[in-house]
Order: C-alpha cells, then sequence, then structure tokens
C-alpha cells in the first residue's frame, strides 16, 4: 500500500503547482498580444504625427479607427508568431516592420508630402532616397526610438513565461490572421461592412489626410487593394488580334499613314510647335453661383472660349494627384480602369510607354517636358523618361527664376517655354505642368489680392477663394504672355491650355458648399450633375495658323491627346484611334461618372459601349502590363519605342542632376516678386 500510495501523494502536487503556471503563462500570452499591438499602434502615430498631444487626441476622437489598427497590428504580430513560435521574438520583428513602416511614412512625407504606399516598396531608388534626412535629428530620434523599442521588446525574452501552442493552433491562428489582413487588403465584402460601420473613408484624392484621420496602419492596408490591377477575363492575343484588325486602314497601317502630319504647305512646310500647359488646380472661379468678383479675372480664358475651341475636360481627380492627369492625357490611358487611388508613375510606369512624346519624337518633334517644380516629385524624372520624352528641365533647371507665392511664378514658366522654343531648332512638343498656385490658399500668400469675392462667404471662405483667384489670374496671364509671344512669330504654333484639377477650396469643400456650387459636403450624397460640375476644367486652344472653332462640352482627359491629333490632322497611332473611337460614344469616362455623346449622365457604360470599353480596357492592360500582343499586329515601332538614349543630355551638370534625384545640393536663389 506504501508503494501504491506515493505516486498518489505527487501527482496532486504536481498539478496544483502546474495549474497557476500554466495560468500566469496564459494571461501573459494574451496581455503580450493585446498590449503589444495597442502600444505599437499609439507608437506609430506618435512617429507619424510627432506630437503626443496630437497623438492622444486622434486615439480619442477615433476610437473605431485606433482599434482597427489595433486589430491590423495584431494580426500581423499573430502571423509571425504562427512562424517563430516565440513571444518576444515575433514581438520584436513586428515591432521592427511596424516602426519601419512609421520611420519611411515620416521620412517620405517630410520629402514630397505623401506618406508610405505599400507600392512604394517596389519603387527605383530615386524616388525613394531618404538618405539626406536619415542624419537629421529628428529622424535619428525616431530611428532611436523604434531600435530601443525593439531591443526592449527582445529582452521581454527572459521575462516573459515560455508559452507553447500545439502546431495546429499555430497554423489556425497563421491562417486567420493572414486572412484577416487579406480581408482588408483588397476590402472584401464582410471587411467593407466592418469599415462601413467603423464609419471609415477613404480619402483616395487625398492620401495624407486619409493617413491622418484613418491611422497608418489601416490606411497603408486598405492601399494594398490598388497595387493590384487583375488582368480583364477577355484579355488575350486573339482579342487584341481583332482590335488591330479594326483599326487597319485601308490604304495601309496605321504605323505607315502616322508619317503624315498637319498639311504642311499651308504652313511653308513647317511643323507646328505644340504646347500643352496643364495649369495646376486651375479652374474658373466666376462659375461659383452665388459669388461676384470686382473684376474679371480670367479675361483671357473668357475671350478664348469666344473666340477658339474651348469646352471643358473631365479630370479623374480632386484637389490633388496631378501625375494621373498627367497620366491620362499623355497616354491615352484611363484612370476609370486602375484601380481606385492608384498612382500609375509610381506604381505601373516602370517601362517603355508610348506616349504623346513618343509619338512626336517619331515625327521629327523634340519632346520635352516642363515642370517648376522638383523633377522627383511623382517621380517624373524616371516616368518621362519611360514616357519617350527627350528631356525634362524641372525646377533644378531654372536659372535664378522668379517666384510668387511659395513656388516659381507661372509667368517664369511662360518665359521658359519661349526660350526653349526659340533655342531648339526642331518643332517642338512641350507637356508644362506649372506649380504657382498649387494649394492649400488659406494663407494670403500673394499679398493684398486684386480680385475681391462678395456673396454669402464666411471670412475664411471668403480669404481661401480670393487668394486662389489671384493664383488663378497670373495662370490666366501667363497664357496671355505666350500668345502675345507667338501670334507675330513666324514659327506655327499651338496651345492648349487646362488646369489638372478643381482647386481644394477649404476642408470640406468649404468654399464650393458655402457659395450653393454643391449641396452637401459629402461627396456619396452628390448627384451625378454635381459630380460631372467638380470635375470638369476649362479648356482652351489657341494657334497662330487657321484652325476651324470647336466647341467641346466635355471630354475626358485620357481622349484629349486623340482630339488634338484631328486638330493638327496627324493620322493617330492605334491607341489613340482607340480613344478617338471610345470618345465619340462615351466623350465623358470616370469610375463614378459616365457621360455620353447626349451628354447625359450615367453611372455605368451603356449597353452599346461595353464592347467598345472591353476593347479598350484589354489595349489598355496591354500596353501597361501585358505581353504586348498589339505591337505584333500595328504600329510596332511607336509601340515598342524604347527611351532616348539622350535623355536629358541637356542637363547633364553634376549639381543639378544630384538636385533633380532630390538630393542635398543647394538650388540656385530663387528671385521674388514681392515680399510676402
Amino acid at each position: 500500500m506504501h508503494l501504491n500510495l506515493k505516486p498518489r501523494n505527487r501527482l496532486p502536487k504536481r498539478t496544483k503547482k502546474t495549474r497557476p503556471a500554466r495560468l500566469g503563462a496564459t494571461i501573459s500570452f494574451l496581455l503580450f498580444m493585446i498590449g503589444l499591438p495597442l502600444i505599437s499602434v499609439a507608437g506609430m502615430e506618435l512617429l507619424e504625427r510627432g506630437s503626443f498631444t496630437n497623438t492622444i487626441q486622434w486615439i480619442v476622437s477615433n476610437q473605431a479607427f485606433y482599434f482597427l489598427n489595433v486589430g491590423l497590428s495584431f494580426c500581423l504580430l499573430a502571423l509571425v508568431f504562427s512562424f517563430v513560435g516565440s513571444l518576444a521574438i515575433s514581438g520584436s520583428i513586428t515591432t521592427l516592420l511596424l516602426g519601419l513602416v512609421a520611420l519611411i511614412s515620416y521620412m517620405k512625407v517630410k520629402m514630397i508630402g505623401e506618406p508610405f504606399f505599400p507600392w512604394d516598396i517596389l519603387l527605383n531608388k530615386e524616388s525613394m532616397d531618404i538618405a539626406s534626412l536619415v542624419t537629421g535629428k529628428a529622424a535619428l530620434l525616431r530611428i532611436s526610438v523604434v531600435a530601443a523599442a525593439v531591443i526592449v521588446v527582445l529582452l521581454l525574452r527572459w521575462v516573459l513565461p515560455r508559452v507553447t501552442l500545439p502546431v495546429i493552433s499555430r497554423i489556425g491562428l497563421g491562417l486567420f490572421s493572414l486572412y484577416a489582413l487579406y480581408a482588408f487588403g483588397v476590402k472584401t465584402p464582410l471587411a467593407g461592412k466592418i469599415l462601413d460601420h467603423a464609419g471609415v473613408n477613404e480619402i483616395v484624392w487625398n492620401q495624407q489626410e486619409n493617413y491622418a484621420n484613418n491611422g497608418l496602419a489601416l490606411a497603408f492596408t486598405l492601399n494594398v487593394k490598388n497595387s493590384i490591377v487583375p488582368k480583364p477575363e477577355t484579355y488575350s492575343d486573339q482579342s487584341i488580334a481583332a482590335v488591330a484588325a479594326s483599326l487597319e486602314q485601308p490604304t495601309g497601317s496605321v504605323q505607315q499613314a502616322s508619317k503624315a502630319s498637319i498639311s504642311a504647305d499651308s504652313l511653308n512646310g513647317k511643323k507646328p510647335n505644340v504646347i500643352f500647359v496643364m495649369s495646376e488646380a486651375f479652374w474658373d472661379p466666376t462659375l461659383l453661383p452665388n459669388v461676384k468678383f470686382s473684376e474679371d479675372p480670367l479675361p483671357t480664358i473668357h475671350r478664348l472660349q469666344k473666340e477658339s475651341t474651348s469646352g471643358y475636360l473631365l479630370s479623374p481627380q480632386f484637389g490633388g494627384g496631378t501625375s494621373n492627369v498627367e497620366f491620362e492625357v499623355l497616354t491615352g490611358n484611363s484612370m476609370s480602369l486602375l484601380p481606385g487611388g492608384s498612382i500609375p508613375y509610381q506604381q505601373y510606369v516602370s517601362k517603355p510607354v508610348p506616349s504623346l512624346a513618343s509619338y512626336f519624337a517619331d515625327q521629327g518633334y523634340k519632346s520635352m517636358g516642363i515642370h517648376s517644380y522638383e523633377g522627383w516629385f511623382w517621380n517624373r524624372n524616371t516616368v518621362y523618361k519611360d514616357l519617350g520624352f527627350q528631356s525634362f528641365k524641372s525646377s533644378e533647371h531654372f536659372e535664378n527664376p522668379e517666384t510668387k507665392g511659395y513656388f516659381i511664378s507661372d509667368a517664369e514658366v511662360a518665359r521658359s517655354i519661349i526660350d526653349e522654343v526659340d533655342k531648339t531648332p526642331d518643332p517642338m512638343f512641350i507637356y508644362t505642368v506649372t506649380m504657382q498656385n498649387h494649394g492649400p490658399y488659406d494663407d494670403p500668400r500673394y499679398g493684398e489680392n486684386q480680385f475681391k469675392a462678395e456673396g454669402n462667404l464666411t471670412p475664411a471662405a471668403k480669404s481661401i477663394l480670393e487668394t486662389y483667384t489671384q493664383g488663378a489670374h497670373d495662370a490666366d496671364q501667363s497664357l496671355q504672355m505666350l500668345i502675345d509671344h507667338y501670334k507675330d512669330s513666324s514659327e506655327p504654333t499651338m496651345i492648349v491650355f487646362y488646369g489638372d484639377h478643381l482647386p481644394m477650396l477649404g476642408l470640406d469643400y468649404q468654399v464650393y458648399k458655402e457659395a450653393g456650387f454643391i449641396q452637401s459636403s459629402n461627396p456619396s450624397e452628390w448627384s451625378l450633375e454635381e459630380v460631372k460640375k467638380m470635375h470638369s476644367i476649362p479648356l482652351v486652344m489657341w494657334s497662330n495658323f487657321d484652325q476651324p472653332k470647336q466647341d467641346i462640352p466635355l471630354l475626358s482627359d485620357s481622349f484629349l491627346g486623340a482630339r488634338v491629333l484631328d486638330m493638327l490632322q496627324m493620322t493617330k497611332p492605334a491607341n489613340f484611334a482607340l480613344n478617338a473611337q471610345l470618345a465619340a460614344q462615351v466623350p465623358g469616362l470616370l469610375s463614378n461618372l459616365v457621360v455620353d455623346a447626349d451628354q447625359s449622365l450615367h453611372t455605368k457604360v451603356p449597353d452599346s459601349t461595353k464592347s467598345l470599353l472591353e476593347d479598350y480596357r484589354n489595349v489598355q492592360y496591354d500596353l501597361l502590363f501585358g505581353k504586348q500582343y498589339l505591337a505584333s499586329y500595328i504600329d510596332h515601332e511607336y509601340l515598342s519605342k524604347s527611351v532616348q538614349a539622350s535623355y536629358n543630355a541637356e542637363f547633364n551638370d553634376p549639381d543639378s542632376a544630384l538636385r533633380a534625384e532630390g538630393g542635398s545640393s543647394t538650388p540656385s536663389e530663387a528671385k521674388p516678386v514681392s515680399a510676402q
């Protein structure tokens, strides 16, 4: 009996010791898995926002958003733990990953005013060169904090009790976490319901505000879906061959015919200069129904609307995203067929893409981009090369430029255009992007504004509108400067002038709402007519040679190139020829608005146009992501053209090249127009 009782006496003792130990380990496990994400999200937001007060205020004011960020961080921690099996090691890895995201986002905002996107991971080093900021005091402090946090979490390995989950439990935890991250990344229906219930609003047109409102982890995850462009179901070699056959002309291929240009005899054998001026945030403030101005701020635009070809462009953007408008105009591709919130210049243009720049280069033109801001912004230095430009003159290459407000003046840009054309023997295709009137407008940066607004506006809205209007007037006058120069010039010249998007006049569309332009500050409540108005940009064209006046009620930016080639009597290459066919049926095409040939508004493309739209979608996919089937059937030279070997050779000064890449070399002093 004594031998049999000994094990019985030991068994209860072992059980009493083991149960508290297991309970303690379980509690430690739960506290760690919940507590670390809570602290990590707060830490990420602190690194990004740079202020304890702002961080606490965001957490208190947006508790649902905060806990969604915590949930995503928990899923990442759980996923890493399912592979590693150690709390401390998985926690340190998760802390490192989240800390890196916050650090890179902070540095990127400091450089170009944009947060860290999922697709930035795949960008070339030129657009993610943050080395110049790593040595800054604020950056070094943040790096030290992240490093210390990682070390502290790792040291918990010698404090936390050892927790061992069965393999099957770890697999289940990992699969659940992976699916949760995937669901929010691609926004599955279930994830969409959760986001809607929490009141999450993706501000895709202003990603900095998107991250500030929704939190870094959540905004970053929601942007994952914008990196994925699925192949159209009907895309194939056969479908592209059918499109090519439909575009083939009876008298010969598009490739052969494209060498013919505008009536050279009527222009004394000269090819006309073609100058596109995309004026930053240019719009007509006199369209506000309940506002009057002391004098006409846009006399040139209003005169040309009566005398010359004019109308409105339908922009895919509002208040920002300039590069997406460039992308549509230059390539003829449509943002409506790409994921919402995506930025092709950063995500998709990583190889030669046929564009107006490469087309005009084939016609014997010098294709040049001019932008009065730094060349690395929106990755233009690399993108313009891939689009077939011969050179790109960014602000680093302006010599002692005149500034007005915060940026190089529009008048200086006009002078730069004139100078480049005058010193170039070949005809020029110039794509110009201005910067002077870039928002925000809440600071009266032009001093005393010439144009006074009258209407039922709050003082803040009135100040914003008057500041913006002064800048719009300067853009109008820069256009007049170009006209005055070329009206007596012996060089035939065509100018295409328009804005990229409507300006953001205050938060929550303040000026538009107060002026009665829209009825609600919530875009989801806008009527189709209001959506149209909030994306319609004035377009005017002028030339110093005879061209018939055309009225353009509304035309998507992606169809502008085809229209200009028609006006110049230049045979369109394959992709622009397809654009013209689609524009004849649906001249306006956004993701949430379709305008048909009768100017009727729809939420979807009419059934009669779906087949042609599918052809357009397939060709766009083929050129950007596919196997370039179209080039094997038609326009091979144009569609498969490589970059120009001499790209930017004229701007090969090492110091200016460093600045163009976002380096730390000090730019030349600008000449201010007036004291601010």
